[in-house]
């Protein structure tokens, strides 16, 4: 009500003058009066004065009524202290409770967080699959490495064969450019033969029969030796032939597999089974966690309640403050650092109060050195000064 007076007031006086700024009053002006051309530069001044008291005298009161706060709180500690017997056993043991689940659910809010909010839900969405879910998965990596070593072994074996056939392909050709040698042998050996029984006119019978002895043996020796080669090619050939067909069918299922795997990969966002076993299992702890914390947020709603209806028997000023400083109530040496604290903003208030009313002082003291000289709004000037100071003693 005084502040919308005050508006008005100073409304009018606004018009009645024009607000303006024609003529600042010096220092020069407040020394030496005669040098002021007009009142209207004191008014304007006043009214500047009494704008700036009025803001000053806001402040003291605020200053005042936290004065008055900060003072009905520490004599709540002092109440609190005064306690003895069961009324404080009581109060400590509800207290206790309080400090306890707040630092359980404190504990909790700040631990480290296993699963991101989209992983747990994800969990919580396919909670009743997810056991079959990873141990299809596990099994699907295990018949997955077991094709690649599949594969591996085909492969390994494949390679072998070829180099089985291809050692046999050159044995092969050494065997029939040997057969080669020795059919050229054999000619020249009948031949030298030939002349000699020829020429000598003896009886070469024995010598021809073990040439024939000898040149069948080696020769059948070498033909078989070839033949048994080109069999063993063809056996080579049967191998590697089954080795690509078995890989083939072994690469068809390790790429179906693979796909199952990938897929797996990418809708639970991990890299393997055993990461999304491990999820599963942070994903367990974290709804018992949140189990355990739901039911510490119920206690502590019902210990907060029990105490401050326990500590609004003794009137207090404010009874749930003591909800966020229950461990004053428990430890003794808390409720000496909250003293200590109330009792310095205290002394900074009490010193914010004394420097404003010493500004409000000596500000009125100048408007009523100036108030002789400010024309016919003295009256108006007067009352709102009046005002001022009812406001800064209240």
């Amino acid at each position: 009500m005084f502040s919308w007076k005050w508006n008005r007031k100073r409304k009018e006086a606004g018009k009645k003058y024009g607000e303006s700024d024609e003529g600042i009053l010096t220092e020069q002006d407040l020394r030496e009066p005669r040098n002021i051309e007009s009142a209207r530069k004191i008014e304007q001044y006043i009214v500047e004065q009494l704008e700036q008291m009025m803001e000053t005298a806001r402040d003291v009161d605020d200053e005042k009524a936290e004065y008055r706060r900060l003072t009905s709180y520490l004599n709540d500690v002092q109440r609190l202290e005064d306690l003895q017997g069961e009324e404080r056993r009581k109060i400590e043991e509800t207290a206790a409770n309080v400090v306890r689940l707040n630092q359980s659910r404190t504990s909790f809010l700040n631990s480290s967080r296993k699963l991101s909010d989209a992983q747990y839900v994800q969990m919580q969405l396919e909670e009743n699959e997810m056991p079959s879910a990873i141990k299809r998965f596990s099994a699907n990596e295990v018949y997955r490495d077991t094709l690649q070593k599949d594969m591996k072994y085909l492969e390994r074996e494949k390679a072998e064969w070829n180099l089985r056939k291809e050692f046999l392909g050159h044995q092969s050709v050494n065997l029939k450019n040997m057969l080669y040698i020795l059919a050229g042998i054999a000619a020249v050996a009948a031949i030298a033969l030939f002349f000699l029984q020829v020429i000598l006119k003896t009886d070469l019978r024995y010598a021809w029969m073990a040439y024939s002895l000898i040149t069948a043996v080696l020769i059948c020796w070498i033909y078989l030796r070839i033949r048994n080669d080109e069999t063993e090619i063809e056996s080579a050939e049967r191998h590697i032939n089954r080795a690509i067909v078995l890989q083939n069918r072994v690469k068809l299922k390790y790429v179906s597999i693979e796909n199952a795997v990938d897929y797996a990969c990418e809708k639970y966002h991990v890299r393997n089974a055993a990461e999304l076993k491990q999820q599963w299992e942070y994903y367990l702890e974290a709804v018992k966690d949140r189990e355990r914390f739901q039911r510490t947020n119920e206690d502590l709603e019902y210990y907060n309640g029990k105490l401050v209806r326990q500590l609004l028997g003794y009137e207090l000023y404010d009874s749930r403050v003591w909800v966020t400083q229950a461990a004053a109530l428990v430890d003794a040496k808390e409720m000496v650092e909250i003293k200590h604290d109330l009792i310095a903003r205290r002394q900074k208030v009490r010193g914010r109060i004394e420097y404003n009313l010493g500004e409000l002082k000596s500000r009125r003291r100048e408007i009523m050195r100036l108030l002789d000289k400010a024309g016919g709004r003295r009256p108006q000037m007067e009352e709102i000064l009046s005002s001022i100071d009812k406001l800064s003693e209240a």
